[in-house]
């Protein structure tokens, strides 16, 4: 970490060892987001003040094996490294990618994220005193985590001013981990980033407004709140895009595949009421864990949140966008991602539609161009 974490900070882009890419700002970058049932692969290239979206790529777990992307093993996911790292080589190679520079999303729930306040002091004193405080915060002894942090709110050097500092710890296997599997698949990596970061790079961007962003996946789902482009709050809960398709394969006696199409057909809107009702009952609990963050959030910030934003493969459920606006009485967008990329014109619809499933590859591929 620098001397100076207020000039070279990047929070969220670990620098988990020196690699020679890092001396140079790079024209193209690969990003990477490896999720419970497929892999996407970015590729964005810079040139002067324009990004360009180059080739994209999504391959399903289901195509190459029987067996998702992460396993379940004594209450943690592991990556299959192997299995993944086939799965990237073969996005590249379809998509024709020869970048080899990359960056790698790491999910929420393998990462711990968390705010906590200091005195005041100065920036000699900071890096020490995070450090000294941060195993109070993370379940995992300080030595087997890579930890980096950012300033949120105050100044430091003023006596009168108490510092916020938001942390991530990212746990040293799982970085292993992605270390090996871009290794296997001829990459060369660049940094990780938790997955919070990468999505307020990519659908916050220079929005200062206050922003409950709220992803849904396959997994599990993450709550962040974002105000003036700095993530704030980050929560991790269970529900999850597979327990939707679970609930109406259930109700109709139907199999995944079939019960997967009905829910994105039909949704809450779907003129089946089993179908309706059960989805309005799994979907109002995660509604009440939205109201919660929200309202500690005002208790402890005394600040509203301006609008929600939905992203994830689940965010465009049909009737989702509008239930969670009249229950949360606040405006819901499902951004685009690629809103502010160069692509073909010919491409406009299409990547709209899929944009909230490649919104954190994004992300992190925006990262490695930034740094």
């Amino acid at each position: 970490m620098s001397s100076n974490p207020l000039e070279n900070f990047n929070i969220g882009k670990l620098n988990i060892f020196q690699n020679p890419l890092k001396m140079f700002l790079p024209k193209k970058m690969v990003g990477v987001d490896i999720g419970t049932s497929s892999v996407k692969v970015v590729e964005l290239s810079r040139w002067g003040q324009g990004k360009t979206l180059e080739n994209y790529g999504e391959i399903k777990s289901a195509s190459l094996y029987k067996e998702s992307f992460r396993n379940v093993e004594k209450g943690s996911y592991l990556l299959s490294n192997y299995f993944v790292s086939r799965a990237v080589r073969a996005i590249l190679d379809e998509a024709r990618i020869r970048t080899r520079a990359a960056m790698f999303s790491i999910p929420d729930f393998s990462t711990f994220c968390t705010s906590f306040e200091l005195p005041p002091m100065s920036i000699k004193e900071l890096g020490d005193a995070v450090y000294y405080n941060a195993p109070q915060y993370i379940p995992l002894p300080i030595t087997e985590t890579t930890l980096d942090w950012k300033i949120i709110s105050g100044t430091p050097g003023d006596k009168k001013s108490t510092l916020k500092v938001f942390l991530v710890a990212i746990p040293n296997q799982i970085i292993q981990d992605y270390q090996k599997v871009a290794q296997l698949a001829g990459l060369e990596l660049y940094a990780v980033e938790a997955e919070s970061m990468a999505l307020t790079r990519s659908l916050v961007g220079e929005n200062r407004s206050c922003i409950c962003l709220v992803d849904v996946g396959v997994q599990s789902t993450t709550i962040n709140i974002i105000d003036k482009k700095n993530l704030k709050k980050s929560y991790s809960f269970d529900f999850a895009g597979s327990q939707l398709t679970y609930a109406i394969s259930s109700s109709l006696g139907l199999g995944h595949t079939e019960a997967e199409e009905i829910k994105i057909r039909e949704g809450l809107t779907s003129g089946k009421e089993n179908i309706s009702k059960t989805l309005y009952l799994l979907v109002d609990p995660l509604l009440f864990e939205i109201k919660k963050v929200l309202s500690d959030f005002y208790i402890q910030e005394n600040k509203e949140v301006d609008m929600v934003y939905l992203t994830g493969g689940t965010s465009g459920l049909p009737g989702l966008k509008e239930y969670f606006s009249e229950v949360l009485k606040k405006r819901v967008e499902i951004p685009n991602c690629f809103s502010e990329l160069l692509y073909p014109p010919i491409l406009g619809r299409t990547l709209e539609k899929m944009a909230p499933s490649f919104s954190v590859a994004t992300g992190v591929a925006l990262g490695g161009l930034e740094t």
